[in-house]
């Protein structure tokens, strides 16, 4: 009998199984938050544009020429920065990355010339902002999640519109209040107090702490250091080049950079207040696309890890170029129900098309698929640069922005075709690409 009650009570002394988190998600978190405060040089060239043209008599497309340099070196880092990332870590790219946007940011300050916005703000801040492109989401992502990854790559995309959720209306005060000066060094501190969080918390590869990535079946080693980065983003690159859906994700990519960051995030301020809308209450209706954008993009991984990715961007970029057509009616009537209905439409479509992108290049190119979509995103931001550019010739030459919302909204219904065009094809149906070193 006594045998029978310690036999009966023996798995009520049993400890409680504990659930660990894996170590997997805090490096995500640590992730999220460096975007988050990278993001901040985001949210201020739309700012700049009418106080440079105040001040300085800088004309409006001189400006976006700077703004244009700053999207394109964004887009064109991104993929070498991947390849240093394989070479020399991730820590140690993006915290150099995060220095160089806070020197170019503060260094705008002491400008006295067109050149050394180019200098400052496109260039510098251009190559920072590129090593922390959606690249380096991208690799996180590859390397710590086996399982989830549209949904962490949804997470981690959103971290950059959370950026421009949280700086954007103080930068606008700063600018309305204190000039654009603090603002920009707003900018330079945000990316400094990062570096720190980066480089004690930032690991590199879940092989660095003996464990699996987030739902891998086995251990995956570390590959060792892959010497001559540069040559192979090139290599990687020319024989993406050779595949058909390789330009079609560019070619889509480019459209999505320049009906977002070239077109609403550089130009929607200055367009808003052409139309009678104040500075700080158009900024704002920038951050509440931004609350948006997070909701959106998050959404938008959990549909990739459930739905076809390319029908995902066949209608989003049909829903964006719509909303683009109607645009010049609303921003004549200012801040109205209508108006706030686009706002939220459009955050919710911002930057929804990263995860199933994402998605379409890692199925395709496998273990290159970081790289090569650096280059897609590339492709991203010279669109970008080109209407941010545009846009501010348009403003110069009709006294408006209406021909390039027009414009832009074409460009997404081309997009959407492209991405119906777009062949799935499993990557163990071998591209030639897939595997390649």
């Amino acid at each position: 009998m006594p045998q029978t009650t310690e036999a009966a009570t023996a798995p009520e002394r049993r400890p409680a199984r504990r659930t660990r988190v894996h170590p997997a998600w805090f490096v995500a978190a640590v992730t999220f938050v460096t975007i988050l405060g990278a993001a901040a040089f985001r949210s201020l060239p739309g700012l700049l544009i009418d106080p440079l043209h105040r001040e300085f008599g800088w004309s409006r497309g001189t400006i976006s020429a700077a703004v244009s340099v700053n999207l394109a070196l964004y887009g064109l880092t991104a993929p070498f920065a991947a390849a240093l990332m394989d070479r020399f870590g991730i820590r140690r790219v993006v915290a150099a990355a995060l220095t160089m946007i806070a020197a170019g940011a503060g260094l705008t300050v002491w400008m006295t010339a067109a050149w050394q916005l180019m200098l400052c703000w496109g260039l510098l801040v251009g190559l920072g902002s590129g090593s922390m492109a959606l690249a380096f989401a991208a690799t996180v992502t590859n390397r710590w999640f086996t399982e989830r990854r549209g949904l962490v790559t949804g997470i981690l995309t959103a971290a950059s519109a959370s950026g421009q959720l949280v700086f954007l209306p103080l930068l606008s005060w700063m600018v309305e209040t204190h000039h654009w000066r603090p603002a920009a060094v707003t900018v330079a501190l945000a990316s400094l107090t990062v570096v720190p969080f980066v480089w004690l918390l930032l690991r590199d590869h879940p092989a660095d702490l003996g464990l699996m990535p987030y739902g891998a079946p086995e251990f995956v080693p570390k590959p060792p250091p892959a010497a001559g980065a540069a040559r192979r983003a090139v290599t990687v690159l020319v024989q993406a080049a050779r595949t058909g859906p390789f330009w079609l994700l560019a070619g889509t990519f480019a459209i999505c950079g320049a009906s977002t960051n070239g077109l609403i995030q550089t130009h929607f301020v200055p367009a808003a207040h052409d139309d009678g809308i104040p500075v700080r209450a158009a900024a704002s209706l920038l951050a509440v696309i931004g609350v948006f954008d997070v909701v959106g993009t998050i959404a938008s991984g959990w549909f990739t890890d459930r739905f076809e990715a390319r029908r995902l961007l066949a209608l989003y970029y049909a829903l964006r170029g719509v909303s683009l057509l109607f645009l010049p009616m609303l921003l004549a009537g200012g801040v109205h129900p209508p108006m706030l209905f686009f706002i939220v439409f459009y955050g919710l479509d911002w930057v929804a098309t990263v995860p199933p992108t994402v998605a379409l290049c890692r199925e395709r190119y496998g273990e290159d698929s970081a790289i090569v979509f650096g280059w897609v995103l590339a492709s991203h931001q010279v669109g970008a640069a080109l209407v941010a550019f545009l846009g501010g010739v348009a403003r110069d030459a009709f006294g408006s922005y209406d021909m390039v919302w027009y414009a832009s909204g074409a460009l997404c219904a081309a997009a959407a075709l492209m991405a119906l065009v777009i062949r799935r094809r499993p990557v163990a149906a071998a591209d030639p690409l897939v595997g390649a070193g």
